[in-house]
């Protein structure tokens, strides 16, 4: 299998090859649920596109708490249907599916009460455990252990010694969900699927009651394409309503969208070699470590405004600290926060006026003959979801289609990966990067590394860091327009790299250095690098003043002042 490039050529031909013949099965929403159901898809051996309205994981996929969880605390709900099921695809994403994307996090759970606090909450994560192991895939991660509050302060120096009489700590795991996702789409249109970003669905075709295609706009050429498929997938998550409305049908059920909002600051702002999980009055709080910075989280109220650009208020911003505040003895304050973002949660509507009540549970529905509606879930079960989507896709199709097999299916850069890991320093003195560099990129990129070790060493100026932003590479800049489909600088910024919440100025200082390096790829004159540079600098500047905001409302109609931007 040839790994797919993802670049303007390539999504040319997607387009017109999607608009060519029928297709077996095309999916709507490019979030980790569309592009898990485009990889199960065409790894059945089905003819499979995939169209996204904007960026690969621009909505709820690239705002989560970048968690891959059981879900502890549905087991308090007696839940355990959904824990087990996530901890097996916990288990097999950090052992076979996405090693180089998927990591152990340990978390600490602070007792606050002598006695039955430590026996009530040591049953549960004892029982967390048992069905990681029990589920096949769980013996690579350490199991729980209790202990003292002297231990606890030594593994977490930043808590306040009157805010604990012990703890608990255990493993979870981690990753970059918007890389996820990347990794995703080109894992499956490695398999022969046909993938676009910036098209979006305008409109359903039908032929009496049945949906036999969509009539689909290219956002960057401004051309329209008619893409004719058996069996249609609408995965667009908190947008599952609106999709449903261009076929003028209810649909079956209902999503709601939750807002969740996340605090970034640096690693020294927080003394601790251990995650924390903290419980609130409405959910749970954690403390994760990401590279050189710590991410705060999260928030769980209901939003009915602006989908595409949801907004942290003030308010917001302020229950976290607050919240985190109060088990830390240096407390955090305004100054410490180096980024905000703010995601949706698609929720299944309930009975509960609580968002935090909601189902995370999923469906899939079959509301009119030709199309499937998939919705609700959490990140971690993905590919449960796209296997129950295209399970009833088939049932659409006059013929006999294979079963699932993405469970043994590693995703693009998982082959192989171990291998380099334990050359790391062979291929830093090779290369002449240091061995930190190489292991940034192993756990980017996985085996694809070689594919930017190749940039570098046609332009050794790739091999710099990015201006103002460190961390990052000045080839992966130009790797994530020319591989990985990203078309603007805010793509870059934003999703392909982290750059925009894990500085204090949110990408502004690397934004021209970007875009210029992004230019000879995506063909981009002068005028439209300078477009691009503003555009970044605009959004950067609405989301400061939405999170000045005391509410919601104002908050949006803030954001808002940014449009999205289109190409020249």
């Amino acid at each position: 299998m040839k790994t797919a490039t993802l670049g303007p050529e390539e999504r040319a031909q997607a387009l017109a090859g999607m608009a060519e013949r029928e297709l077996d099965v095309l999916v709507v929403g490019a979030g980790v649920v569309g592009a898990g159901t485009a990889l199960d898809a065409v790894t059945r051996g089905l003819s499979t596109g995939l169209v996204e309205a904007r960026d690969w994981a621009s909505g709820t996929s690239s705002r989560s708490s970048k968690l891959i969880h059981g879900g502890l605390r549905y087991l308090e709900m007696l839940d355990f249907a959904l824990v087990r099921e996530a901890l097996k695809e916990r288990g097999l994403l950090l052992e076979r599916l996405a090693p180089h994307l998927v990591k152990p996090v340990p978390f600490l759970y602070p007792l606050q009460h002598q006695g039955w606090e430590r026996l009530y909450a040591g049953s549960g994560v004892a029982l967390y455990d048992a069905m990681s192991v029990s589920s096949g895939h769980g013996r690579g991660l350490p199991v729980h252990r209790h202990l003292s509050r002297r231990r606890a302060l030594r593994v977490a120096p930043c808590l306040r010694k009157d805010s604990l009489v012990g703890a608990l700590q255990y493993y979870d795991a981690q990753m970059d969900d918007a890389r996820y996702v990347a990794t995703l789409v080109r894992t499956a249109a490695s398999y022969g699927a046909h993938v676009a970003s910036r098209a979006r669905v305008i409109g359903f075709l039908r032929e009496g009651e049945r949906v036999v295609g969509a009539r689909v706009q290219d956002v960057e050429g401004g051309g329209e394409y008619e893409i004719r498929a058996k069996q249609i997938v609408n995965a667009t998550g908190v947008w599952t309503d609106d999709t449903q409305a261009l076929i003028g049908e209810r649909g079956q059920f209902h999503v709601r969208a939750s807002k969740g909002i996340h605090l970034v600051v640096p690693k020294d702002r927080i003394h601790s070699t251990t995650g924390l999980i903290l419980r609130t009055e409405k959910s749970v709080l954690f403390v994760i470590p990401w590279g050189r910075h710590w991410i705060i989280g999260t928030t769980d109220t209901d939003w009915d405004l602006d989908k595409a650009h949801p907004a942290a208020s003030s308010a917001d911003i302020d229950y976290l600290l607050e919240h985190v505040n109060s088990v830390l003895a240096v407390p955090l304050t305004r100054d410490d926060v180096q980024g905000v973002y703010a995601g949706l949660r698609p929720l299944l509507a309930g009975e509960s006026d609580a968002t935090s009540k909601l189902s995370r549970e999923h469906t899939v529905a079959h509301p009119v003959p030709g199309l499937v509606v998939v919705a609700g879930g959490k990140y971690t079960t993905y590919r449960v979801m796209a296997k129950d989507a295209v399970d009833a896709a088939v049932h659409g199709l006059d013929q006999r289609v294979a079963a699932c097999v993405t469970e043994d299916v590693p995703l693009v850069g998982a082959e192989g990966y171990t291998a380099l890991w334990n050359a790391r320093a062979r291929i830093a003195a090779r290369t002449g990067l240091h061995v930190v560099r190489v292991e940034h990129l192993l756990n980017r990129y996985g085996s694809l590394t070689d594919e930017l070790l190749g940039l570098i060493a046609e332009d050794p100026a790739l091999g710099e860091p990015l201006t103002g932003a460190d961390d990052y590479l000045r080839a992966e800049v130009v790797y994530a327009a020319s591989h990985e489909g990203a078309r603007h600088l805010d793509d870059v910024l934003t999703r392909r790299t982290r750059i925009s919440i894990e500085t204090f100025d949110r990408g502004t200082r690397s934004a021209r250095e970007c875009a210029e390096l992004m230019a000879p790829v995506l063909g981009w004159e002068k005028a439209q690098i300078e477009k691009e540079v503003q555009h970044y600098e605009k959004r950067v500047e609405a989301e400061r003043e939405s999170q000045r905001q005391p509410d919601d409302l104002t908050a949006d109609a803030a954001r808002l002042g940014a449009p999205d931007i289109v190409p020249l």
